[in-house]
């Protein structure tokens, strides 16, 4: 069915590699105690390599278990990352995004809006545990957020509802059952829409969204391409209105 992929042989070897790297660690735990009680190897501590600084973290621990440099195509993958960072980073600091899905994905993403100057208000996610929350409400006290953005778990998109009403966001990042939300917040009136990016699974109501990835530096780019171009589009939005007085209607973003 599928062209590539890991062997059969390749899974009976895997208990002899030099490593294992769990690149969703928050939900790979039965898989965790797999390794640690059956292989010759514990599986690495890491986190889920989405963003700038965590995926620098897998390659280099990649790196260190292989002996191996970082390939230049990687660095200069990293260096277009970190320009593109530099240059939406006007657009972003200090919007204002809700966001919900599985644990760690929503980690990732988390650490990643931080990354951007962003401020990730409302963080939900119904699969994740105390520990989970503990884990992240220590990363939004190392960025200075823990004051502006609320981490909630066992809660679901009603809760995220009620969240979007009670304090709104500028931005909802999700996945399609997010519209209903967007729906709702229009009734209100255009000005107290809260749009939906969708970025996460599932994408029911969207072509192809599913084969962007979200990890690496490549995913790091596809996603702040998304999200950004998102912020522009609203704001063109926003001020299509009086084309012919507003100079906030502008070609270049």
């Amino acid at each position: 069915m599928y062209s590539g992929g890991t062997t059969q042989d390749e899974i009976k070897d895997a208990p002899n590699a030099l490593e294992t790297f769990l690149l969703q660690p928050w939900q790979l735990t039965k898989t965790k105690k797999l390794v640690k009680n059956n292989w010759k190897h514990d599986a690495a501590a890491i986190n889920i390599p989405m963003g700038l600084d965590w995926t620098d973290e897998f390659l280099m621990a990649v790196s260190k278990a292989t002996g191996k440099p970082i390939p230049a195509n990687l660095a200069k993958e990293r260096g277009r990352l970190v320009d593109m960072m530099t240059d939406s980073h006007t657009w972003l600091h200090g919007k204002k995004f809700a966001l919900w899905g599985d644990p760690d994905y929503v980690m990732g993403m988390t650490k990643f809006l931080l990354e951007l100057g962003a401020e990730p208000t409302h963080i939900l996610s119904n699969n994740g545990n105390k520990r989970w929350r503990k884990a992240m409400d220590a990363i939004l006290v190392e960025a200075k957020m823990d004051n502006c953005c609320e981490v909630h778990i066992g809660k679901d998109l009603w809760h995220m509802r009620s969240l979007v009403f009670t304090n709104k966001p500028d931005f909802m990042i999700g996945n399609s059952y997010g519209k209903f939300i967007q729906r709702d917040t229009l009734y209100k009136g255009e000005e107290h829409e809260v749009p939906l990016i969708r970025i996460g699974f599932p994408i029911f109501d969207r072509h192809h969204l599913h084969r962007q990835t979200t990890l690496g530096y490549e995913g790091a780019m596809q996603m702040l391409t998304t999200i950004v171009n998102a912020v522009l589009e609203r704001l063109d939005d926003e001020t299509r209105g009086m084309q012919t007085t507003d100079y906030n209607y502008d070609l270049v973003r």
